[in-house]
């Protein structure tokens, strides 16, 4: 078949797209014997405003509790640098949203004929979700600036559950604040923009935060692992202790804790809810035909998010009481175990108000559809609480995979350890594959009942809702995620504050705070707890992408009900008897790993040049700190290689969906779908592997107490191997499907709707164009990042630096 067949109609032109779909009238139907839609929603935004209260109050108590001055400046000098870092995100990321300004205004000015008033009201919404993004990545390290520092204190005491309560509470404040104000945002667009308007403002707004997730994860990923390489790296080299406050990289190090681990999660969870919700309400607008059932539906997915709000906050309230009574008391105590318990019983709660809301609300819609829509929702609701336990089998320093790496390293050193890490991250790929695949088996066979009377292709509809469901439990997805980077800062904050090396600081903190410091419990239970923050980062990775992999599969059916108008004779071309589609498979699977190969590379260099500098200007003879000049130039050299890195890779992937869009819509759809599976099981093999290798170090460190041996030095190799895979390539991935899936959504309609006007011959040499550029920052994403100088150097690159000299890190 000629591709210019496929292009001209029957297939249809989406001049009624899902920009341009329309909101129903939502008080036109009651609820609850006479209460509208509209007056429920409106009950919505006070749930929001009562958890944004929670994060505002929880933030405030986090302010409280003592700390030393030692201690509390450390934590301030890395909120300065983590806030001189967002500044200049904040400027590069208005940079790139030039780029999609330009699509959405040919799209909807010139395309969908606009006015200039209507296109401007999407624009500042798709900066709304972009600022959303960017303002709780804010919140969120100002919140774990707070916590570091007063956990390290806490420590000081030699009891445990303090050191678990200060990071649980930030967590917390930050799941509760984001959830809030991303439902919030989707609430007024709802409520208040007219419902002709809605359609087009939902899709500025996600591609905004989708951009600005994509963003701050990625540059984030790479800045955070760059430092914490060239930190780590320095304990083999000078054989110093953990976060040797000598060492320039400390703070680097610290401030990406940060940038990748609390700023990139928080923008990216908040993407992930709004994406998710945007792919529902686009499906319910195009697949559900009725508009008083089309109400029924979106208020009741609004409604349920709200009561999920509200079970997180009561899950957390009563663990917390839990949690108190077992262990305030003791004396040592697993701080995995609370944050186990608060997962599962988040779930188990969400699930029974999913019932009960669902029976209150949809009882009246069908036979036992009530029941059915709330089963689909809890198999994604289990999926939030089962996924962590199967990622703790790979990753927790209790799990027989870690162990098997530190078994491994002894006798075959880094070697050994890295492969065992690969086994676990392949194994981990299978499992949690099985899992995902037989809840959205259980959802699909659900959606079998009785669904189809209401819509078309209602398997689909119970994947989106599985997603849904992934998200209901969003406040502490994002706490037990969020309690990692203060863990981690908590630790480092200790060794940088050298507060025992304070003349009379024992004395001191005995008559002002009335403890005696235990000075090894509280640096043994900081790394414990250090060890508990990386499993629980773990585990929420894997939730994340499975949320960005079945969401996207909703938006794709979305794309493709816009481009075929629900004709059946168009199926065709979704299958491997049309060729354009199978090829896009593949070349969805070529572009997942070269952004995997980018992310590191860009990683490598850039800790390159930090070590480099680091080794060229660590002074450890006579000073008990870096120097401020020095441990700011790390910052900078990770800033730097994080932008360029991202610069590049934004732009490969900006420019490969504008080129694949073009080609041929099914070509396009294909790839959609390679990306979103390819992607899921990459990201999982490396979140996952990245994981073992980072506890099998915290294992040596601190149950086997062997700091500075050959097997130590052979874990940190193996963690160095996983900072790039877990930290930055897998977590990346996440976005960059759902921004893909988002902005590919207007390019392949724009290029439809060119095709219709103009023809094949345009829509394909811009196609050519549009490849020639992504594959030029492809290109760059390689020869422009790698490191310059050294064997094997071309003759145009720079010399290497002369003997104890520096050169500047420049790409």
């Amino acid at each position: 078949m000629q591709v210019h067949t496929v292009l001209a109609p029957p297939l249809r032109v989406p001049a009624s797209g899902e920009a341009d779909l329309h909101l129903p009238d939502l008080g036109s139907v009651d609820f609850l014997g006479g209460i509208s839609g509209h007056s429920l929603l409106m009950g919505g935004i006070v749930v929001c405003l009562l958890g944004l209260g929670f994060g505002v109050v929880t933030y405030g108590q986090l302010r409280r509790p003592p700390v030393h001055e030692s201690m509390h400046e450390v934590s301030e000098l890395i909120y300065q640098t983590c806030k001189a870092y967002l500044v200049q995100q904040g400027r590069f990321l208005l940079m790139l949203w030039v780029f999609i300004a330009a699509v959405i205004v040919a799209y909807f000015a010139f395309l969908m004929d606009y006015s200039l008033g209507r296109v401007l009201v999407v624009l500042a919404f798709s900066l709304v979700g972009m600022g959303g993004s960017y303002a709780v990545a804010w919140f969120g390290i100002r919140v774990n600036t707070f916590a570091n520092s007063r956990t390290a204190f806490a420590a000081l005491r030699g009891k445990p559950y303090p050191v678990y309560e200060i990071p649980m509470k930030s967590g917390m404040s930050i799941g509760m604040a984001l959830i809030s104000v991303e439902l919030l945002m989707m609430l007024v667009i709802m409520l208040f923009v007219p419902g002709s308007l809605a359609g087009a403002c939902f899709i500025g707004f996600a591609i905004g935060e989708s951009l600005g997730a994509s963003a701050l994860r990625i540059a984030g990923g790479i800045f955070t692992k760059i430092a914490d390489i060239g930190s780590d790296l320095m304990k083999i080299a000078f054989k110093i202790k953990e976060d040797d406050a000598r060492n320039p990289g400390v703070i680097a190090d610290c401030t990406g804790d940060n940038a990748g681990d609390s700023v990139g999660p928080s923008a990216d969870g908040f993407e992930t809810y709004g994406v998710t919700g945007v792919a529902l309400i686009t499906f319910i607008l195009l697949a559900v035909h009725d508009p008083a059932t089309q109400v029924k539906l979106l208020v009741w997915i609004f409604v349920i998010r709200a009561v999920m709000v509200i079970a997180s906050g009561l899950s957390y309230a009563g663990n917390q009481v839990m949690a108190g009574r077992r262990y305030s008391h003791l004396d040592r105590m697993n701080f995995e175990t609370p944050l186990s318990a608060l997962v599962w019983l988040t779930s188990a709660v969400c699930i029974v108000l999913t019932y009960v809301t669902s029976w209150a609300l949809v009882a009246d819609l069908g036979t036992g559809l009530w029941w059915q829509l709330a089963t689909i929702v809890s198999c994604g609701t289990l999926a939030g609480a089962l996924i962590p336990e199967l990622v703790k089998v790979f990753t927790s320093t209790h799990s027989r995979h870690v162990r098997e790496v530190v078994t491994s390293s002894r006798q075959g050193g880094a070697s050994l350890d890295i492969l065992s890490g690969l086994v676990a991250g392949n194994f981990s790929a299978y499992w949690l594959g099985i899992a995902i695949v037989g809840l959205m088996g259980g959802a699909y066979l659900i959606s079998t009942i009785a669904l189809g009377a209401l819509m078309i292709a209602p398997a689909v509809f119970a994947f989106g809702l599985v997603a849904f469901g992934f998200l209901g439990m969003g406040p502490v997805t994002i706490a037990v995620d969020s309690y990692g980077p203060v863990t981690d800062n908590a630790q480092s904050v200790y060794e940088l504050s050298v507060i025992e090396e304070i003349p009379g600081v024992a004395e001191d903190i005995r008559a002002e705070h009335g403890f005696d410091v235990q000075w090894e419990r509280a640096k043994y239970f900081l790394e414990e707890n250090d060890g508990a923050g990386n499993t629980f980062k773990a585990t929420a990775k894997p939730v994340l992408i499975g949320t960005a992999v079945v969401g996207s599969t909703t938006m794709i059916f979305s794309i493709i009900m816009a481009l075929t108008g629900g004709r059946t004779d168009q199926m065709i071309h979704l299958s491997l008897m049309h060729p354009p589609f199978l090829l896009g498979l593949i070349t969805g699977g070529a572009t997942i790993y070269w952004f995997t190969g980018a992310s590191i590379q860009a990683v490598t260099t850039g800790a390159y040049r930090a070590v480099e500098f680091i080794k060229d200007n660590i002074h450890l003879d006579g000073a008990t700190k870096a120097s401020a000049a020095d441990s700011t130039r790390v910052v900078e050299i990770c800033t730097q290689y994080a932008q360029k890195g991202m610069l590049n890779m934004f732009l490969g992937v900006f420019f490969s969906t504008l080129a694949f869009a073009f080609v041929e819509p099914f070509f396009f759809i294909g790839y959609l779908i390679s990306i979103a599976l390819f992607g899921l099981y990459q990201a999982i093999f490396m979140a996952d592997a990245g994981g073992a290798w980072d506890n099998a170090k915290k294992v040596v460190e601190v149950d086997l107490h062997a700091k500075g041996t050959a097997l130590h030095d052979a874990t940190i190799v193996g963690d160095t191997v996983g900072d790039p895979y877990k930290d930055t390539s897998s977590v990346a991935l996440n976005p960059v499907i759902k921004f893909t899936t988002l902005f590919g959504l207007l390019a392949v309609e724009l290029a439809v709707q060119l095709t219709a006007s103009s023809g094949t011959v345009l829509t394909h040499s811009l196609a050519a164009v549009f490849f020639v550029i992504s594959a030029y920052f492809v290109y760059r994403s390689f020869y422009g990042m790698r490191i310059s100088g050294g064997s094997g150097a071309s003759d145009d690159e720079p010399e290497p630096a002369p003997e104890g000299g520096t050169r500047p890190a420049t790409v």
